[in-house]
Formats: C-alpha cells, sequence, structure tokens
C-alpha cells in the first residue's frame, strides 16, 4: 500500500485518481495516516455496454456453424 503526504496528495490529485490500485493510497499528515483513498469497485451493470463501437460481430452468432437435420 502506497503512503503519500497530505501536500504531495493536494499536488497530485488529479493524477493519483488515475491510477489508485486496490488497495488503496494512505494520506498521511506530520507522519500519521489521516485518510485512504480507494477505488470504488464497479457493478456488473456498469459493464453492459461498455464495449459499444469496440467489437464487430463476424457471422450468425446464433448458429454452431454445423449443418444438421433435425428429423433424423
Amino acid at each position: 500500500m502506497n503512503k503519500i503526504s497530505a501536500s504531495k496528495f493536494k499536488e497530485q490529485c488529479l493524477a493519483l485518481l488515475e491510477q489508485v490500485e486496490p488497495d488503496g493510497i494512505v494520506i498521511t499528515k506530520h507522519g500519521k495516516p489521516v485518510a485512504k483513498l480507494v477505488p470504488i469497485e464497479r457493478d456488473c451493470s456498469d459493464l453492459i455496454g461498455s464495449m459499444k463501437d469496440e467489437l464487430v460481430i463476424k457471422g450468425d452468432i446464433l448458429s454452431t456453424g454445423l449443418a444438421w437435420d433435425a428429423e433424423s
């Protein structure tokens, strides 16, 4: 877990928000921990539609690709 002083956090806040790791960052004042910055866990519903315009579907996605006869 990373530690950073409050004054350095103030200077680098926006950059740190982009890089915060799952275990978080402890913010200290005079060497004593006063706060912890942790990322918010994403809900699965956030993933719906997140890849829009990123994927290309090729072929029939409902087909197995095998020809078969249900009568036999």
